[in-house]
């Protein structure tokens, strides 16, 4: 059960909000279209209902809102326009992601593509699938979850006959096992097709209004009527002739002339006489079908002091018949709607969806709440909130990492060029053995080996942000602490992988090339090795964390650049003043301080770890991070109260 009470869109700059006080149900094992014309807030209210976009308005989902829900992909399945994932990523790798971000195994993936009709192209990129396959595949991104209820916008948009039936088949069957399915459309005739096998409803609307709320029977007896398309190059002396033999039969027969100067539509009559007539005028005649037209939504209108009337939209085709019947309080209404005016003057929607009774007419004046408090005569404000992190972020992140070959493709470049460079560097021999190894020569502001660990944690958010995958429509990426911490934990497994690779290619380059005399562990490997290790996961973090600030690649990347180039001068210009103390012996304190104590050895560490913090690149590095961290936190301070 879906209930949407209230739904109103924040007003922008005085105009009318795109969604107006919209009430609504959608049942389940039932298939509800939310039927409307282009702009007529289709799409806003789903947002409204995802709390995607900002207004007032609660939309339960049995019986709680969606940012009660603790796990929202396992109750609501999302389609909203394509698939939002990286364009080269398989189908299989974009549904494996998925599914740790949904907690659900991952061989729920191939389930999937197989029910979909995709098992044959799981290894295909997003980029080449076809618009059909594409929303096939966005389908099978709604139901990783095994959701109850199915939202859509406009899910057969843009496809042909076959796609478009296979996809409401696909809507009937899930509606058919007790699940809820609410889609948009434009098209009156779909809205009827999508929900010709099941108990389905059609909920109208214009203008963010609610115009009928009626079962699809209904429906397809009140708005669409049976026409005939004529289509001839003497199309309004054809539609005089017809209109004038109507006239004189005394038959109720309605021409209504298309955008098209050479199409007309004929209400009350049949192919044989139209056929007839235009034979017996001599007027040639391109086209003649039986069509289904729409008639336009039945709005209702209240007259002050008189009965309630109702008309047809402003399309010209005229009162249907049961639109015409009248309902005013002598009968019944025959359409069965439900307008956004239906209850009694003052009335409101209550929490379940009922007509309620409205605010106390007896209440003093000057006592009326402002008009933004949350009384009783206002729904609840709707705040945009961010998009759940993954329930499990590791997976998640090592799948949106190795799930395209961009990875792979810097870890090669850069254990290339480091065994190139460090090739390069030892054929003089003035190159100290640490920097022929990191493949870091003086002119290079960073080794291959940290500029491609920060790229990769530039793309780390940066990708997120391009092509998001979290959840349909957002946009950008939660943040949340869970999410960082993965993204953090897999940028430095990456870089240290990539640093060691880097050694043990660039010593390998050196004993093929000139022999295995020079290499040689130095005394200090453990300090060079700690500062080897911090230097590449240092740029890792330092891209990662500054992609998220300004949420774009191109940032973080010159976040990197930005340590050697910018901060290390800083560093080394400040004025180095004597010192009278020393810090010597700090690990052997810090070890009597500590609850566990620590072993003895622990303290050659530490002091490596001090000296690479003192290194004016260390000191650097260290001071972006910071920077960088505190930017991160008050930006998603700001963010959070901001909505």
């Amino acid at each position: 059960m879906l209930q949407a009470i209230g739904l109103t869109s924040a007003r922008h700059r005085g105009l009318q909000p795109a969604v107006d006080d919209l009430t609504f149900e959608a049942g389940p094992g039932c298939v509800t279209a939310l039927l409307g014309a282009p702009g007529s807030g289709k799409t806003a209210a789903l947002r409204l209902m995802l709390e995607l976009d900002p207004g007032r308005g609660i939309t339960y989902f049995r019986g709680r809102a969606l940012h009660r829900v603790a796990q929202p992909a396992r109750e609501v399945g999302v389609v909203l326009g394509d698939v939002p994932g990286h364009p080269v990523r398989t189908a299989r790798g974009q549904l494996r992601m998925l599914c740790a971000a949904a907690g659900v195994p991952a061989s729920r993936a191939d389930e999937l593509l197989d029910t979909v009709g995709l098992a044959g192209l799981g290894d295909q990129r997003i980029a080449s699938l076809s618009p059909g396959m594409d929303r096939r595949l966005a389908l099978a991104s709604a139901l990783l979850g095994d959701p109850h209820t199915l939202i859509l916008d406009e899910p057969a948009e843009g496809l042909d006959a076959r796609e478009a039936d296979w996809l409401h088949g696909v809507l009937r069957s899930h509606a058919a096992r007790g699940g809820t399915v609410l889609y948009t459309t434009s098209d009156a005739k779909e809205a009827a097709r999508a929900a010709g096998r099941v108990a389905g409803r059609v909920v109208s609307i214009d203008g963010g209004r609610l115009v009928a709320d009626q079962d699809v029977v209904e429906f397809a007896r009140t708005r669409l009527r049976p026409r005939v398309a004529v289509r001839s190059p003497h199309a309004a002396r054809l539609a005089a002739v017809v209109s004038r033999e109507a006239r004189a039969a005394r038959r109720s027969v309605e021409v209504v002339t298309e955008a098209s100067s050479s199409r007309l539509s004929v209400y009350g009559s049949s192919c044989a006489e139209i056929g007839d007539t235009a034979f017996r005028h001599g007027l040639p005649v391109h086209q003649l079908a039986d069509e289904v037209g729409d008639t336009g939504p039945v709005v209702s209108h209240v007259v002050p002091g008189g009965p309630a009337r109702r008309e047809n939209g402003a399309d010209g085709t005229g009162l249907s018949e049961a639109a015409a019947a009248g309902t005013g309080p002598d009968g019944p209404d025959p359409v069965g709607s439900r307008s956004a005016g239906s209850g009694p003057v003052g009335s409101r929607p209550d929490r379940a969806g009922l007509v309620g009774p409205g605010p106390d007419p007896g209440r003093a004046e000057g006592c009326s709440p402002a008009p933004d408090a949350a009384g009783p005569d206002l729904p609840p404000p709707i705040r945009r909130r961010p998009a759940r992190g993954p329930l499990r972020p590791v997976r998640y992140e090592l799948r949106r990492l190795f799930g395209v070959r961009t990875t792979a493709l810097i870890m090669a470049v850069a254990l290339v060029a480091s065994a190139g460079i460090s090739v390069l560097l030892a054929r003089d021999g003035r190159t100290p053995l640490p920097n022929v190894l990191a493949a870091w020569p003086s002119l290079l502001p960073l080794p291959p080996a940290a500029i491609c660990a920060g790229l990769l944690g530039a793309l780390s958010f940066g990708d997120e942000f391009r092509y998001p995958a979290l959840a349909a429509g957002r946009g950008t990426v939660p943040r949340r602490l869970g999410l960082l911490l993965a993204k953090l934990a897999v940028s430095a497994g990456v870089a240290l992988l990539i640093a060691l690779l880097v050694v043990v290619a660039s010593a390998a380059s050196l004993r093929l090339v000139y022999g295995g005399d020079l290499i040689r562990i130095p005394p200090n490997v453990i300090s060079l090795g700690v500062s080897w290790s911090g230097l590449t996961v240092g740029c890792a973090w330092a891209g990662l964390l500054a992609a998220g600030v300004f949420r774009v690649t191109a940032a973080g990347v010159a976040a990197v650049l930005a340590v050697p180039v910018l901060m290390v001068p800083l560093v080394q210009r400040m004025p180095k003043a004597p010192t009278a103390r020393s810090m010597t012996g700090l690990p052997g304190r810090l070890r009597e301080l500590a609850w566990p104590h620590w072993p003895h050895e622990t303290d050659r560490w530490v002091l490596a770890a001090m000296r690479v913090v003192a290194h004016p690149v260390g000191t650097a590095l260290t001071l972006s991070l910071s920077v960088l961290i505190c930017a991160y936190l008050f930006t998603s301070v700001r963010g959070r109260v901001r909505w």
